[in-house]
């Protein structure tokens, strides 16, 4: 009975019975055998390869156990359990505990000037203990090994607190690492890791960093004062391993065990809480993948959430607020999914995206941005559902270069300048409702984009505003109180607009600029204070079954060169239904209106106006097939036309240089005729040119007279002019792109093809882009119809270079270059000034110097339009003379009526 007592206790203590060491006593101990020890200071080492268990004695003192030399304590297999221990190395760089196989067990113990080292198979728990003063990191974990962290402190080390490598697993929960001089737990290779109820703070680096093929599950746990970020993921963490091992053989089960395997990626936080973070709160990187549930980030010294790679992140109930930069930034191609969450009070955008990113946000909240709210950039594809986004001095949502954005039922308001700003992508909404800014949409894209079932109200200036050369598609839109123009067409632009209703325009409810297209049907407009239907010098474009009441101004005012289609309009109330200017070409056809003061139209529904009615409005009206439309100008002899032409051409603002190539160009085809007639051979001759000029300089408009000029000459058979730019080329998918360039160029038979920005059809560092189709396309059809059609490529004059240089044979097709300069001040103020003169305004000289002073402190930025800019500069002086002088129209001088002012110039941010 004595032998059994002595085998299932050893005690080591100074004095007889007893052992001198501990190291004696184990290996005297019985499998299984609880050694005592009497507090103290023992110089050993000691390995441990069997079921024992290693205590300290109750009493006063401490058990420190501190080695020579290598590890306090080497465990290499057996149930090993160390209990109210302190452990030291031999050095802080040394292992303090270094665990090699068994399930060891480590309860109230402290190690000190060392690290915890864990390798092999081994299955290991430390129970609350405490782990400091490691030189580098405080526990290290290799091999296959698991481990289990619970209520334990792990501070002052110099490197990472935790660090998981291989196919480690470890588990924390109610863990404190501190005070690390790297990361406070780092997970690499194929590591495992579920951290719960855990705090990380003051960390020199990320407080949690995962990378390679790691996973992670974090709940409930806080990461905050960091050195960098919260938390950072590299490499492919979080993407889940295949079923298989590559091979069709099933994987190890321990191998394909992932945290949480519910969802769809091996990382996730849940219930965390991330803040005051040096770097970004969360930073993705690579091809990392992780979930976000139920998180707080906030006060972080960088963008509160930044993914960037190929990576993908899910964030459901996330809330990201206070931060010094985005909320949420995301680059590269990565993916992101966003749910029921809020980004708040940034320093920069709520959300920036860039790259190839591919984001969709629903029932999310973005509210108090410095900048832009949702600022998309580069290719950024994002879609926004049920989303609210409010209290912004930028944009709501700015659309550039080639992004998209889609939106539905998504709530935009008190942004300080537009809702929605698309300045070269393309965007969709549906069911949305913009309110409280400057300007509720602002389309500047040769794309179309699509805007329906949408509502817009309380804005300070336009509703909808359509940029130079813009299309867009709009249906089932409801406009309500702007402070000027419901909808603005700018010049050239293309528009189809259906069922929409404007009620409480300040301004005119439709202005379709020069050379604007619109096709609008069934609009109604009620009570607008200027014009229902503003269509401007050039511009044309079918307006079917539409309804004007109680209009300010002449519900419809056609200016001189406009040749609208008018079908089945209506206007009721109001001192005027329609005023058409000289030179003006409508065709009307079945409209009338009632209740009109001094009415044109027929005062009954559904009648056709009289020939007399027209021209009493100042015009002709242009029927079909009418007899009493005027003598078509392509009817006039040669010389009378070329006469108009050259007038015409020398009316235009600047330009000399281009006009001098034009004449010159003009004569030389009329000695080509000449030679013809003559039965002399033509010279050498292309007939093709290059337009290199910034926009805003007047391409198109030389363009269509270089087209009539050589119409007049006989050398082309109409003479007419047909705009294209990539999207009317390129098409979708392969195959598509010929047909759609070849049915462009036959439009343009007879005619000139105008191809604005060509360059587009090579993008930069896209060799395999359709574009390249196009061109091929393009340059045989050249060759084929030599004669029938004039192929004119205009853009920016850096970049038309390397168009010319990306298909051998564009460049022998266009032999000459055009150069259009940019506008200068005193020619900016002359167009200003020829637009009033034409609208009956008078510039004072005090109002020119001003023009002059502003033109010349005006950024002539990307932004910056040219003749366009001056354009748009006389519509705004116009608006805001009308707001001057609106309240003072029946006591004020007449002269105030057309008498523009230096004080009637925006400010330069409007432009």
């Amino acid at each position: 009975m004595a032998l059994t007592k002595r085998a299932a206790r050893e005690r080591v203590a100074p004095g007889w019975g007893a052992h001198s060491t501990i190291g004696a006593a184990v290996r005297a101990a019985a499998e299984g055998a609880v050694v005592s020890v009497h507090p103290g200071e023992y110089r050993e080492s000691l390995v441990l390869d069997r079921n024992v268990t290693v205590v300290a004695e109750k009493g006063p003192g401490t058990v420190r156990i501190t080695a020579p030399h290598g590890p306090a304590v080497t465990v290499h297999g057996g149930q090993v359990v160390l209990r109210d221990l302190t452990l030291g190395a031999a050095a802080p760089s040394d292992a303090a505990v270094l665990i090699r196989g068994g399930t060891p067990a480590l309860h109230g113990c402290e190690i000190t000037g060392g690290r915890v080292e864990v390798t092999g198979d081994a299955v290991v728990t430390l129970g609350d203990c405490d782990l400091h003063g490691a030189d580098g990191t405080a526990v290290r974990l290799t091999g296959t090994s698991r481990t289990v962290l619970e209520s334990c402190t792990v501070r002052s080390a110099g490197g990472d607190g935790v660090t998981a490598d291989d196919e480690a697993r470890v588990e924390c929960t109610g863990t404190l690492i501190e005070d690390t001089g790297h990361r406070g737990a780092h997970l690499t290779g194929a590591a495992r890791g579920r951290f719960t109820r855990c705090e990380m703070r003051r960390t020199g680096a990320a407080a949690v960093h995962a990378e390679g093929r790691s996973a992670l599950v974090l709940r409930d746990c806080r990461l905050y004062d960091t050195g960098a970020q919260g938390l950072r993921l590299s490499g492919t963490a979080g993407r889940r391993a295949p079923a298989d091992d590559g091979r069709g053989r099933p994987r190890d089960a321990a191998s394909a065990e992932e945290p949480d395997s519910s969802r769809s990626h091996a990382i996730l936080l849940g219930r965390c809480e991330i803040f005051r973070t040096a770097g970004a709160g969360v930073l993705a990187e690579d091809e990392a993948a992780a979930v976000l549930d139920d998180c707080h980030i906030h006060d972080t010294r960088r963008a509160g959430i930044l993914v960037s790679g190929t990576g993908a992140l899910e964030l459901d109930a996330v809330r990201v607020v206070d931060v010094a930069d985005s909320g949420l930034a995301v680059t590269g191609g990565a993916t992101v999914r966003v749910r029921r969450g809020e980004i708040a009070r940034t320093a920069a955008n709520g959300l920036y995206a860039a790259g190839e990113a591919d984001l969709a946000l629903s029932d999310h909240e973005i509210h108090d941005t410095a900048y832009t709210a949702v600022h998309l950039a580069g290719g950024a594809r994002t879609a926004l559902t049920e989303c609210r986004i409010r209290d912004t001095p930028e944009y709501g949502v700015r659309v550039c270069e080639r992004s998209e954005a889609t939106l539905e039922d998504t709530r935009i308001q008190d942004v300080g300048m537009t809702g929605v700003f698309v300045e070269g992508g393309d965007a969709a909404l549906r069911g949305c409702r913009v309110s409280r800014a400057h300007t509720a949409l602002d389309l500047r894209t040769t794309h179309r984009p699509f805007v329906a079932d949408c509502e817009i109200g309380d804005v300070t200036e336009v509703g909808i505003q359509v940029g130079p050369g813009g299309g867009a598609v709009i249906e089932g839109v409801r406009i309500e109180r702007t402070g000027s123009t419901g909808v603005f067409l700018d010049t050239g632009s293309v528009v189809r607009i259906e069922d929409c209703t404007m009620t409480g325009v300040e301004g005119t409810g439709l202005y379709a600029g020069a050379g604007a297209r619109p096709r609008v049907r069934g609009l109604t407009v009620e009570r607008p204070a200027r014009n229902g239907v503003f269509l401007a010098e050039g511009a044309a474009g079918l307006f079917e079954d539409c309804r004007i009441s109680e209009a300010g101004y002449p519900a419809i005012y056609v200016e001189a060169e406009a040749a609208p289609v008018l079908r089945r309009c209506h206007v009721s109330g109001g001192d005027h239904d329609l005023v058409v200017c000289d030179g003006a070409e409508p065709v009307i056809e079945d409209c009338g209106s009632a209740g009109v003061r001094d009415a044109v139209l027929p005062q009954r529904d559904g009648a056709a106006p009289s020939a007399r009615a027209a021209t009493a409005a100042g015009g002709p009206a242009k029927g079909s097939g009418s007899a009493a439309a005027a003598e078509d100008e392509t009817d006039k002899a040669p010389e009378e036309r070329l006469a108009e032409l050259r007038a015409e051409l020398d009316r235009l603002v600047g330009l000399d240089g281009v006009k001098r190539d034009i004449v010159g160009l003009t004569k030389l085809m009329q000695m080509v005729k000449v030679r013809e007639e003559a039965g002399l051979p033509p010279p050498p001759l292309s007939r093709h040119l290059v337009f290199a000029g910034n926009p805003g300089t007047g391409k198109t408009t030389v363009a269509r007279l270089y087209g009539g000029f050589l119409h007049a000459l006989g050398l082309l058979e109409r003479g007419h002019l047909v705009e294209a730019d990539r999207g009317d080329l390129v098409g979708e998918y392969v195959g598509h792109t010929a047909p759609k360039t070849q049915a462009v160029f036959r439009r343009a038979l007879g005619g000139v093809l105008f191809i604005d920005e060509a360059y587009s059809l090579v993008p930069h560092g896209q060799s395999n882009d359709f574009g390249q189709e196009a061109i091929s396309t393009l340059v045989k059809l050249m060759e084929d119809h030599r004669d029938d059609v004039v192929v004119i490529v205009a853009g920016y004059p850096e970049e038309m270079q390397r168009f010319l240089a990306s298909n051998a044979g564009l460049g022998s097709r266009f032999s000459r270059t055009l150069t259009f300069a940019d506008y200068d001040s005193a020619e900016l103020v002359r167009i200003v000034r020829y637009h009033a003169d034409r609208h009956r305004y008078e510039c004072p000289e005090e109002t020119v110097d001003a023009l002059h002073r502003f033109f010349e402190d005006l950024p002539r930025g990307e932004q910056f339009g040219n003749g366009r800019t001056a354009r748009q500069v006389f519509q705004l002086m116009t608006e805001r003379h009308a707001m001057r002088i609106a309240d003072d129209l029946t006591a004020g001088d007449a002269r105030d009526l057309t008498t523009l002012l230096p004080e009637d110039l925006p400010p330069a941010q409007a432009v």
